[in-house]
């Protein structure tokens, strides 16, 4: 079997369940507690804590695992990414105590003691920004330290930043942005199980591709296809069909991009099109 380690609860192991349905690979347990669940064929599914999955890949505990590349870096293991899953965006930041007045890092001393549940990464960045300062790790809420003492600002993951203006913090600096990602360790690519990660990254890659592309079928006349093939370059241009008893009519095919569609659609009209219909894309393989 292979195995791949799967957040165990969050927002995190709910995208990656939903990414893993939606590929095909349906995730079946025995009960909400189940620690492993067969994904269908070869691949089977282990539930742990999103931090700790780096560890399971980079030990052979896994084969492939699910997890911010937030904790990837912060682990500090080789591992090999395969995907961008493209979904638990989030970004590691520095903020400091709004009345604090400090607004970057050039008003921060050597004394300036910094909370964060990723130390790691902490340390690394304070260095490459020549900033001397003591790190304190914490295993969570990092926000409220600065208003206990415990520290002067923080390192912290953020999504809109609203949770540190709420705590009266002011963002001076990104450390890091992440994404979830799919990773193995360093040489599985190439060893006995190779197929089976290509197969795992053709089948994720295709939802991700298809989620933000939709399927565009009209009706246009024939005199205007040279430009269609302006609106409707698809993935290797419009496919084109002819319709019993068209007349001047011709069907035209074609994938685009779904922030483009509005645009799509309004340029298709614009050339006499009729009858458009869109659709969305369970999965693209180019």
């Amino acid at each position: 079997m292979i195995r791949i380690a799967i957040p165990n609860k969050g927002r995190l192991s709910e995208d990656t369940r939903g990414l893993f349905e939606d590929a095909g690979l349906d995730v079946r347990s025995k009960g909400d507690r189940a620690l492993t669940a067969s994904l269908g064929g070869v691949f089977e599914g282990l539930f742990v804590r999103a931090q700790d999955i780096p560890e399971f890949v980079a030990d052979g505990a896994a084969d492939a695992g699910v997890t911010g590349l937030d904790l990837v870096r912060e682990s500090g293991r080789a591992l090999e990414e395969l995907l961008d899953l493209e979904f638990g965006r989030c970004r590691l930041v520095v903020a400091a105590r709004e009345e604090s007045g400090v607004t970057s890092f050039a008003g921060l001393n050597g004394g300036t003691r910094v909370a964060t549940a990723f130390p790691n990464l902490a340390r690394e960045f304070f260095t490459r920004v020549a900033r001397s300062v003591e790190v304190v790790p914490v295993s969570g809420a990092a926000e409220i330290a600065p208003h206990i003492g415990i520290a002067d600002v923080v390192v912290d993951l953020t999504s809109t930043g609203s949770t540190l203006r709420v705590n009266g913090l002011r963002e001076i600096g990104t450390v890091l942005e992440s994404t979830a990602r799919l990773v193995c360790a360093p040489g599985a690519v190439a060893g006995p199980r190779a197929r089976d990660l290509e197969d795992l990254v053709t089948a994720l890659a295709s939802v991700l591709r298809a989620r933000t592309r939709r399927y565009v079928m009209a009706n246009v006349p024939r005199a205007a296809l040279e430009r269609v093939k302006q609106v409707l370059p698809g993935l290797n241009g419009p496919t084109v069909v002819d319709i019993l008893n068209g007349g001047h009519l011709v069907a035209v095919h074609a994938v685009v991009a779904t922030a483009s569609l509005h645009r799509t659609i309004g340029d298709l009209k614009g050339l006499g099109a009729e009858g458009i219909l869109v659709t969305r894309i369970e999965r693209l393989v180019p």
